[in-house]
């Protein structure tokens, strides 16, 4: 299963969603010092360039470990850098492990177009049907609707409400099992 984790590459109809390269640390952390983007991640504060490195990185390895990371967002049209969605093990949560977490950021020029849904979809997918999940988790902060309304159209459900140790602020544990996802109508559009 590890053997080909550097080859995984997910195409939607809009996106190319790839392993990481050194091209994409810059675009990444322009997207990681935006304070809107970042409202919502921890406790909001933005990330530098060395800050966006080391994540790229941990992504990295974790690709290397586990069979699965983050992706890099590529706009299919434009081959411009969007951001990242992809698959972690949210050791920040220590309550909800052992578990898998979908997570995204785009940056601002590429909210409102369903792009993270689009993202997220594929690799939801690529973690039920090619690396064999049996359930996936997403987290996040209360507030955060545009977030939770991604989740929903996944087929997440909320279960639990709690606080985010490494910041002190509440937050909200959607879930989906394998067995929900492969019962979902229209799960393949």
């Amino acid at each position: 299963m590890l053997q080909n984790a550097r080859m995984v590459t997910l195409e939607t109809p809009r996106l190319i969603l790839r392993r990481w390269c050194e091209a994409d640390v810059a675009p990444m952390a322009a997207v990681n010092a935006d304070p809107e983007v970042m409202r919502w991640i921890g406790d909001g504060s933005v990330r530098d360039e060395q800050q966006t490195r080391g994540g790229v990185q941990a992504s990295e390895s974790e690709w290397e470990s586990q069979g699965f990371g983050l992706f890099a967002v590529e706009i299919r049209s434009t081959g411009e850098l969007a951001g990242f969605t992809g698959l972690s093990v949210p050791h920040f949560l220590p309550e909800v492990l052992p578990a898998v977490e979908i997570g995204w950021r785009l940056g601002r020029s590429h909210w409102g177009q369903g792009l993270a849904t689009e993202a997220a979809a594929a690799a939801v997918r690529f973690g039920f049907e090619e690396r064999g999940l049996e359930r996936i988790v997403s987290i996040t902060q209360v507030g955060n609707d545009a977030s939770e309304r991604i989740m929903t159209k996944l087929g997440m459900r909320a279960v639990r409400e709690t606080v985010d140790p490494t910041c002190g602020r509440r937050v909200r544990v959607f879930e989906l099992s394998s067995e929900q996802y492969a019962n979902a109508p229209g799960r393949h559009t």
